[in-house]
């Protein structure tokens, strides 16, 4: 290997090490529960999100204020924006844009405003914030993630949080001690069954020092469940009891309004 490859070589390895965050802290972390679990009268709940500030040798003297940021997000998966124009009377839809695999649900809480943790630069790459998270649509033949006052985009995120689907609450991380916190994650009643993942930032001084990750799963229980799972795994025989019991609604309901 010639010197200048060497040298090259050596340059990339530092640049690299140079954009990983110093790991002078690590988190340790874990939910109230890591399953929850949907009956037919769920009507939502909230999971505890728990966890510590580890120091080591290599934390700087200094350093005793944190800010810490929790990213929650469900189930991926494409949605449709329609926008509606009233016509001749009647409403009728004009135009739509397709979001491309999207979180269900997205949550982020922070222990204070994301403006004062970090810069807009830093808020962006971290995605800190509603209007920063990449939300992909399908514009045209193209893919891109658009500005956040794009009207379509905009619509999807007012309407995901009417439900309760999207928020962010800014002051909803507590630190209980200098190195221990809390926050609640709460769940609507129409929250999206699957796997949900948390991640978990901490900043110092406007700049990332490290993060980590957990998951949570949501699952349906009862008879829902066992027609979901039959509908999947076996759809030859649901498609035979569907139609089995359509025939048999259809001949009752023949008998309840005979005329004699």
């Amino acid at each position: 290997m010639s010197r200048r490859a060497l040298l090259a070589i050596m340059g990339l390895l530092a640049a690299t090490l140079a954009a990983v965050p110093a790991r002078a802290e690590r988190l340790i972390v874990s939910v109230s529960n890591h399953r929850v679990t949907v009956t037919p009268n769920y009507s939502g709940g909230e999971l505890v999100l728990f966890g510590s500030v580890e120091k080591d040798a290599g934390t700087p003297a200094s350093r005793s204020n944190y800010d810490l940021v929790v990213t929650v997000s469900g189930p991926r998966a494409d949605m449709v924006t329609r926008r509606k124009e009233r016509k001749f009377g009647i409403w009728i839809n004009t135009d739509y844009r397709q979001f491309l695999q999207v979180p269900g649900y997205l949550a982020l809480f922070s222990n204070r405003p994301f403006d004062e943790i970090a810069s807009p630069e830093v808020q962006r790459r971290q995605q800190l914030g509603l209007n920063n998270v990449l939300l992909m649509q399908r514009v045209g033949p193209d893919f891109a993630d658009v500005v956040p006052n794009d009207p379509f985009r905009s619509a999807f995120v007012r309407l995901r949080s009417e439900h309760g689907l999207y928020r962010e609450a800014p002051s909803a991380v507590t630190f209980l001690t200098p190195t221990l916190f809390r926050t609640g994650i709460p769940l609507p009643a129409e929250v999206p069954i699957g796997t949900y993942n948390v991640e978990i930032k901490l900043f110092a001084d406007g700049a990332l020092v490290t993060k980590t990750e957990t998951a949570f799963e949501i699952v349906k229980v009862g008879f829902e469940q066992f027609v979901a799972n039959t509908a999947r795994q076996n759809g030859f025989v649901y498609g035979l009891v569907t139609a089995f019991m359509a025939l048999m609604t259809g001949w009752m309901a023949s008998i309840v309004f005979r005329k004699d």
